[in-house]
């Protein structure tokens, strides 16, 4: 947004920040909803130059293209960047080279363990009309733009994800607070849209099949589609953690998807070979079940992710972010994001729900 914005104009932008997640001070928030790009800021900001741009990261999403008329109800599910003290990011570490470091033994036990448990779950067969069902306790952020982390109470959230190979434009259906909001992907052309195909931009259960069960090449796999999704949006290599992109990247597929055992279990243990994985031996998620957690902290960043896993059946659970310095979000401990998983499945048509076993015609 510039100076040549109309006060209207202005009010509106303003008040479209406002419902935004907090800024970060150099990646993106953790627990990305599925729909958050950094299109809302676009359509804010495509009025000023270019030239002053914000630089924004890689987004595991493809961009997500709402009607005005949505946006304030949308961007309470969308998700910006501000920088703020940018520091230089360390040299690209092990999951970036192909040199893969360990994590420390307590971590790389529980992940070996999650991966067994994973690897003996049942194959499912999916097809490209069918949709991914996942239902998920969400908290949002209230607080203003700039300014310190201010959480709700984690609310329910339910989305339905085509499974077709693409590419796609309507990729699926969020219900949230008793609104029904189409996912419609693609990059901006003219008046046109570009949809996206299965990938790690829209990772369908065949395309995660498809990926190598070898943990090194899976890490290779994801940086390569990582570089890639970066290269697109011209982010310097430089400014990139390899090692922190690929724990992200894991953690959206995890939190996302109906995950293939074998995927999942070959996911688990690339994660144990990411450098400075720990085991957290007590996170709580969205839902307030306790269990244990493999966490790491984004110190460019400032806060721990921890991904949490029942400690009896090691089942995926949600994932929790909490502030580990003094930040532009708040003091050091602050949590800044929760979720859980409350329900996944396979279903054959938007707005089904696995207990229904029938499309609601509930609006």
């Amino acid at each position: 947004m510039n100076d040549r914005t109309s006060g209207p104009e202005r009010a509106e932008h303003e008040e479209l920040a406002r419902l935004l997640p907090a800024p970060a001070e150099r990646d993106l928030p953790p627990g990305r909803h599925l729909h958050h790009k950094d299109t809302l800021m676009h359509l804010i900001d495509q009025d000023g130059d270019r030239t002053t741009a914000r630089p924004r990261p890689r987004l595991l999403r493809p961009a997500v293209l709402l009607p005005a008329a949505g946006l304030a109800l949308g961007g309470v599910l969308l998700t910006t960047l501000t920088v703020t003290g940018q520091e230089r990011a360390p040299a690209p570490s092990a999951a970036g080279t192909g040199s893969h470091a360990t994590a420390p033994r307590g971590a790389a036990v529980l992940l070996d363990r999650v991966a067994s448990v994973a690897a003996k779950k049942g194959e499912q067969k999916v097809t490209g009309d069918q949709f991914v069902y996942v239902r998920t306790l969400q908290t949002e952020n209230e607080g203003k733009f700039d300014g310190p982390v201010k959480l709700t109470e984690p609310r329910e959230r339910e989305v339905w994800i085509t499974q077709k190979s693409g590419p796609v434009i309507d990729e699926g259906l969020i219900h949230q607070d008793g609104s029904y909001i189409p996912i419609t992907v693609g990059v901006p052309d003219g008046e046109t849209a570009v949809g996206y195909p299965a990938g790690l931009s829209r990772p369908t259960y065949t395309w995660l099949a498809s990926l190598p069960t070898d943990p090194d090449a899976l890490l290779q796999r994801l940086a390569t589609e990582i570089t890639t999704d970066q290269d697109a949006r011209d982010t310097p290599a430089e400014d990139r953690d390899p090692d922190q992109d690929a724990f992200d990247a894991i953690g959206e597929l995890l939190r996302e998807t109906v995950m293939p055992p074998k995927t999942a279990a070959a996911l688990y243990k690339a994660a144990a070979k990411i450098s400075g994985v720990t085991e957290d031996s007590d996170a709580v998620d969205a839902a307030g079940r306790h269990g244990i957690g493999v966490a790491r902290d984004n110190t460019r960043a400032g806060w721990r992710t921890a991904w949490i896993f029942d400690s009896t059946t090691l089942e995926y659970l949600g994932e929790r972010s909490y502030l580990i310095r003094d930040t532009s979000m708040g003091k050091k401990g602050t949590l800044i994001n929760q979720s859980a998983v409350l329900e996944r499945a396979v279903v054959n048509a938007l707005r089904e729900r696995p207990s229904t076993e029938k499309p609601s015609t509930t609006t």
